[in-house]
């Protein structure tokens, strides 16, 4: 008897990202509200961070609520049917239920039912775990067009007098669609881990919490560690990835690294030695770091206040809490 021959799914050769949407919270939370419970200021907050204000959801907002309005607006600027997307993948560390997983609720919530949904965590680094998804799905021919999208609530996990992150955070969301493209969109990912460093993560497990052991679990983070592990290391993940994309620092037209930290991302560009013509995005001054959202969301402000970067390189790299670490080259839709 002959052996029966499987078939297998091919798909596109090339993808991009087609378009980019974005939402943040709708309260705009500046130094000054959040300095008494640490016992600091405004100046040394700016200093330390470079962040001034902070956006943070109402308490009736949802992480799940401000990712259908990014994938909503990324939807109607890519002009693709919602029914065609075949995939959405969220990053997200703040889902407010274990289950049915955010992607899903968002899918049902745009139109884009039966498209396969889940959710990672990845931490900052999620939403590049994300387009690495999406780009391997459709280059397989397991999806046609995806939905990635990163999505936080931070401040439902922030203790206000933890010196070490809790004026840092914000809240907002993401949102790419991805699709085929006649020429190469989106390089090779370069990512990975190293568990081994345990420098941010949670000051307690759920189940401490039920049991009375502990207060509800929030963010922390050892600062000098991550600075110094974002700095030096990232940027050889960094270097990797435009070798792997076959470029030069020079040819980018954009840097967008995760928005951990002001003096992270100017250290980071140095350490890269990027060239006066490479815009950085520095969205963390206004919006504050939103984990797996604020690559999307950098993506999106600098292409609001820079046009003209449509069509070029860019960079972008996320790391934070595993520690983990993404990272790829995009042309900018």
């Amino acid at each position: 008897m002959t052996q029966p021959q499987l078939l297998q799914s091919q798909g596109a050769q090339y993808t991009r990202i087609l378009a980019v949407g974005a939402a943040r919270g709708d309260l705009i939370v500046p130094n000054n509200d959040l300095v008494g419970p640490i016992d600091s200021s405004d100046e040394w907050i700016q200093q330390r961070t470079g962040i001034i204000t902070r956006t943070r959801a109402s308490q009736d907002v949802q992480a799940v609520d401000l990712a259908t309005t990014a994938a909503l607006e990324a939807i109607e600027r890519s002009g693709i049917d919602p029914e065609l997307i075949d995939a959405i993948i969220i990053a997200t560390i703040s889902n407010g239920r274990q289950t049915p997983s955010m992607a899903a609720v968002v899918a049902e919530r745009i139109g884009a039912v039966p498209a396969a949904a889940f959710d990672l965590n990845a931490a900052c680094a999620g939403y590049a775990y994300g387009v690495a998804q999406a780009d391997a799905l459709i280059r397989s021919g397991a999806a046609h067009y995806a939905l990635v999208i990163g999505a936080e609530k931070l401040s439902d996990m922030v203790d206000p007098a933890d010196r070490s992150i809790s004026f840092l955070l914000g809240d907002g969301a993401g949102a790419v669609v991805i699709g085929p493209s006649e020429y190469p969109g989106i390089s090779a990912s370069v990512w990975g881990s190293d568990g081994r460093a345990d420098a941010v993560g949670m000051n307690g497990t759920l189940q401490e919490y039920r049991r009375g052991e502990k207060e509800w679990p929030t963010l922390r983070q050892e600062g000098q560690t991550v600075f110094r592990w974002a700095v030096w290391d990232m940027a050889k993940i960094a270097k990797q990835t435009l070798a792997a994309a076959g470029i030069t620092a020079d040819q980018l037209a954009a840097f967008i690294p995760h928005q951990a930290n002001m003096r992270i991302v100017d250290e980071f560009a140095k350490q890269l030695k990027l060239p006066e013509s490479v815009v950085i995005a520095r969205d963390i001054a206004t919006t504050g770091n939103t984990s797996a959202a604020s690559i999307p969301l950098a993506t999106h402000r600098l292409l609001e206040e820079h046009p003209e970067l449509s069509g070029g390189l860019a960079l972008q790299i996320g790391f934070g809490a595993g520690l983990v670490y993404g990272a790829q080259v995009v042309v900018l839709p």
